[in-house]
């Protein structure tokens, strides 16, 4: 069954009913899954629930984190209520919660009003939600006191709850029956505006499909985390380059299909050169824009106009994903998570970045990358959900009228698995890309860095006889955040939005995005490299020519926030200035004289011949002269018109 739009969802059934195996499915593909159990331990001599719970446990993928609320049962809407927006909850189950909640220990209490906050929790939940209930209400009234009250109370947690989610869906024998579909516009996947509106998991499909061309995708929907509120989607009207319609793409049952040789769009490639051409004829007193040209010209060519626009609505996405083993030799544990916090929070350099440059800030925690010397970072399985959370992140920044995308990162081991990732695609040594790893003190930590080379070395070595295909790659050495960078990359190729990149983490997944769609590394644009050598290749083999040398290193992500300012200034001015007058033809020749640049007559008229000047009279000191051109002397050319052609110099080009 596919459920679709749901953000809150309740999954009801019986015992043994697969309610649990289905709410598990609909968060299969979520990259941070939180599992909160609310029932106790139980009885230990109880071998038949341990043996329960021991297969719950079994079930869960070793990424997800777990939280027990059995301890206090008021805590579950505390945790539902300050979860990120970047999370997916699974709480399993209401039962178990109500049983804690009627325990004597916790009484006398306010059942009612704890009922009350955990359905307030649920609607006003950022992040989504997955709660899975028994459904009692069709079984016999029970005999005992304890079992009615079990019973009524239960019936109206699941009443009060059903209410408040978006979704409701009720698995009997193992087939979920929905009960409260979520309500989605029959058109929102086929919509190929960008205008804000919710992602449903879907693709969008380009102005020559119809809605039935392409199949819904079953898939989850993922969360959108913002720091800062976005900037509102630019107009829509026809003509506007910024609502250009996505690819239609392969749909299967399981959602969108990523694979290699996907026919993605490229840039106009007669806007960029014409835009590249148009600044040579600029009222400018010098040169012109230098290597600034480069940024025009690529405006030009993603827009589809030879005129290119600032970009207005500009989104980074931070990539938060950690790599264990010897990848990470030399950084600080718990450093990462203090960044993305920090980001999250509006606070550190990349925040006040983006907030001095009216960008939003988007965190993504991606799945933690096992050891690459000993085994692959991720299964082919995560992967796949890697890729398809990173198109979606992209699908609904351009929802949203995101015009510029800023890819980010930070982790433990991104630098190792860059060059991990270059060196199996490119062919490059691991020391020669490897950039210094440096201690909190700014010291250069020697043993740390080979240590990383050695982690690297004997990735490769392991995965010598292995293929070297885009998701082989990014299993066996990528890991989460490379891998949703290069879904990152080709949703937006998809979607017609440019990509700013900056470090290690964005160009390693734009060497893997070659293998999936080419037409990618078209829509990328490189601010600096940074002084990191892994850039340097990975820029060399796509084509990438870096704009500026700052040789800042303030964290992946932050050297292109610093040259976004100068980057938008170019492309005002480049779009603001008018032709200068020399090239502007006849239509300059023909605009009325004003009274500030009319020539004023100083010859006397013929009326006045026996008029002199007095003393008082003053020539007009800003009035041009007469000028006659003198006769030729001799044989030449006598005509005074001037040349159809500009003069020869930098503006004739």
């Amino acid at each position: 069954m596919s459920v679709e739009g749901w953000k809150t969802i309740l999954v009801l059934g019986g015992i043994r009913s697969g309610k649990s195996e289905f709410a598990e499915s609909l968060v299969a593909d979520a990259p941070v899954v939180r599992y909160i159990a609310t029932a106790g331990e139980g009885d230990p001599e109880d071998t038949e629930w341990a043996t329960r719970l021991a297969a719950h446990r079994a079930r869960r993928p070793g990424s997800w984190t777990s939280e027990e609320t059995a301890g206090e049962p008021r805590r579950l809407a505390d945790v539902i209520s300050s979860a990120e927006p970047n999370e997916t909850l699974l709480v399993d189950d209401l039962g178990g919660w109500v049983t804690v909640l009627l325990d004597p220990d916790h009484q006398p209490a306010d059942d009612l009003a704890t009922v009350a906050e955990l359905a307030e929790a649920i609607g006003s939940c950022a992040a989504r939600v997955v709660l899975v209930s028994p459904e009692v209400g069709l079984s016999l009234v029970p005999t005992t006191p304890l079992g009615r009250a079990f019973t009524d109370a239960l019936g109206a947690v699941n009443r009060a709850v059903a209410d408040a989610c978006d979704s409701v869906v009720l698995v009997v024998a193992g087939q979920p029956v929905p009960l409260k579909p979520a309500a989605v516009p029959p058109t929102a996947a086929a919509a190929p505006s960008v205008a804000a509106a919710p992602a449903t998991g879907t693709a969008s499909v380009g102005s020559g499909s119809s809605p039935d061309d392409v199949e819904p995708t079953p898939e989850v929907q993922l969360p959108d985390v913002l720091t800062h509120t976005p900037p509102v989607a630019p107009n829509q009207e026809p003509g506007n380059p910024w609502a250009a319609p996505t690819m239609a793409l392969p749909m299967v049952s399981t959602g969108l299909v990523i694979q290699p040789g996907m026919e993605l769009p490229m840039p106009d490639e007669y806007a960029g050169p014409q835009a590249v051409d148009r600044l040579a004829t600029l009222d400018v007193p010098g040169a012109g824009l230098g290597v600034l040209d480069r940024v025009v010209g690529f405006a030009a060519a993603t827009q589809g106009t030879s005129t290119p626009q600032a970009w207005g609505s500009v989104r980074v996405l931070l990539l938060h994903g950690d790599h264990a083993g010897g990848a990470s030799a030399g950084a600080v544990a718990g450093e990462s998570a203090r960044r993305a916090a920090q980001a999250r929070a509006g606070r550190g350099a990349l925040a006040r970045l983006a907030a001095e440059s009216g960008a939003s800030l988007q965190v993504v925690d991606t799945p933690a990358a096992a050891p690459i010397e000993d085994g692959p970072a991720l299964t082919l399985d995560q992967v796949e959900s890697a890729l398809r959370y990173g198109w979606r992140l992209a699908e609904q920044a351009a929802d949203a009228g995101v015009q510029l995308l800023v890819l980010a990162a930070c982790g433990a081991g991104t630098e190792a698995a860059a060059a991990a990732v270059l060196a199996a695609t490119a062919g490059a040594e691991p020391p020669a890309v490897l950039g210094r790893v440096f201690t909190d003190a700014g010291a250069i930590d020697d043993a740390a860095w080979m240590i990383r080379c050695a982690a690297v070395r004997d990735a490769l070595h392991r995965t010598r006889h292995s293929p070297r295909g885009a998701k082989d790659v990014l299993s066996e050495l990528g890991g989460g955040d490379v891998a949703v960078a290069t879904g990152v990359l080709l949703g937006a190729t998809a979607r017609r939005v440019p990509v700013l990149l900056d470090g290690p983490v964005g160009m390693a997944a734009g060497m893997v995005s070659r293998d999936l769609a080419g037409q990618a590394r078209h829509w990328c644009l490189l601010a600096d490299h940074g002084g990191h050598p892994a850039v340097r290749l990975a820029a060399d083999v796509l084509g990438l020519n870096p704009l500026l040398d700052l040789r800042m290193d303030l964290g992946e992500g932050a050297n292109a926030l610093v040259a976004l300012p100068l980057l938008r200034s170019v492309l005002a001015l480049a779009a603001a200035l008018p032709v200068h007058p020399s090239l502007a033809g006849d239509e300059a020749l023909d605009e009325p004289a004003t009274p500030e640049t009319a020539p004023v007559d100083t010859a006397p008229d013929e009326d006045d011949d026996d008029v002199e000047p007095g003393p008082t009279t003053e020539p007009d000191r800003d009035a041009e002269p007469d000028f006659v051109e003198p006769e030729p002397a001799g044989p030449g050319p006598t005509s005074t018109e001037p040349d159809a052609q500009p003069a020869s110099g930098w503006r004739a080009g």
